[in-house]
């Protein structure tokens, strides 16, 4: 039996947490946990009423029929042992075991960028969190955040009418959105963006769950922006999250006269980069947000201009470009066509493109 199948069966396992997990990895002969018996699980530091349940869960056949029930309810299981698995959670102190996931999986290739805040924004907040997302997702950033009330969802719908890319990462099982206003949204991002959830489904809801998947946004993200937070907001643990993975943190200024400030404020002077706009965040990944000018002075049309800041990323495959940019096929061909005509960009063997 594979590692990943025994993995995704421990991950279900009631009573087996990431600190078990983590001790059980250690073993080099996980591979037959399938003959475990319960006092095979007991020699291994597990206590003994998980060791019983693991004797029924750890089993292929129980494991393949787990992934066929997910499966048909749109849910796919993500482990380290996958391809799809970021590799920038990889480098967190604490990268979840397994990423339960729905929708469009490639998203967790793209450069992301975390956006979050209070639940109860001003005003301000409100305009601030649409004005960055907005922007950044117009660029092909794709926005992370928690899909929580305020600025959260407030970033998720901006990104959606930049026609852009969003990833919201539940504090719930992956089947049970949060707050249930947001279902709407919910049903959205799980279209045409992705949702996760380290939470496999049947977990039941618990507060202390949010501050954990705090750190798989600040995980998945090269930077995290706090728009809008009092002192004692849960962006606060998302923003430590991010300088634990040594990731950059980012933080808009509001009124000192304003309690939905402060904590924002107070990571600025802890050297939190100051935003007034998104060319603040864009600049430190070697985006240009405005329009590219060519030696000729014509400037990209804005659907060049987007393929143009992805391939800043790197080179990319014409399925990778398609997948990203949700557009049709004889679109995306025509655009890359042009900026390869205004010798922007090449095409190289395997429908790879590159800038010049």
């Amino acid at each position: 039996m594979d590692l990943r199948k025994v993995l995704i069966g421990l991950h279900h396992s009631k009573g087996i947490g990431w600190k078990t997990i983590s001790q059980l990895m250690e073993h080099r002969d996980l591979p037959m946990a399938e003959n475990f018996g319960e006092s095979d699980w007991i020699e291994r530091g597990v206590a003994a009423a998980a060791a019983r349940g693991l004797t029924h869960t750890v089993r292929e056949e129980y494991v393949l029929e787990y992934e066929d029930n997910l499966k048909n309810k749109g849910i796919i299981p993500v482990t380290p042992f996958d391809a799809e698995y970021p590799i920038l959670l990889k480098e967190t102190p604490r990268p979840p075991w397994v990423l339960y996931t729905i929708g469009r999986i490639e998203l967790l290739a793209s450069l992301c960028i975390a956006l979050v805040g209070t639940r109860v924004p001003t005003a301000y907040g409100r305009k601030a969190a649409e004005m960055l997302a907005g922007t950044l997702a117009s660029q092909g950033i794709n926005v992370v955040s928690g899909m929580a009330r305020g600025i959260d969802g407030i970033c998720h719908e901006a990104a959606f009418r930049a026609s852009g890319l969003t990833t919201a990462v539940l504090g719930t099982a992956i089947d049970k959105p949060y707050p249930p206003e947001n279902y709407s949204l919910y049903r959205e991002i799980g279209e045409k963006g992705l949702i996760i959830s380290e939470y496999p489904v049947g977990t039941p809801p618990h507060p202390g769950l949010f501050p954990q998947r705090n750190r798989i946004i600040a995980g998945l993200s090269r930077g995290t922006v706090v728009v809008e937070a009092d002192l004692r907001s849960g962006s606060l643990i998302t923003a430590d999250s991010a300088l634990e993975a040594n990731r950059d943190v980012f933080a808009v200024p509001g009124p000192i006269t304003s309690p939905k400030s402060r904590g924002a404020l107070n990571l600025i002077k802890q050297g939190a980069k100051l935003v007034t706009e998104a060319s603040d965040i864009l600049e430190e990944y070697g985006f240009r947000p405005a329009p590219v000018q060519m030696e000729n002075g014509n400037k990209l049309t804005e659907e060049e201009q987007r393929i143009y800041h992805m391939l800043e990323q790197g080179n990319r495959s014409f399925d990778e470009l398609l997948a990203l940019t949700s557009w049709e096929f004889g679109l995306l061909h025509s655009v890359l066509l042009s900026l390869i005509i205004k010798k922007q960009a090449v095409q190289l063997p395997g429908s790879i493109y590159k800038l010049v």
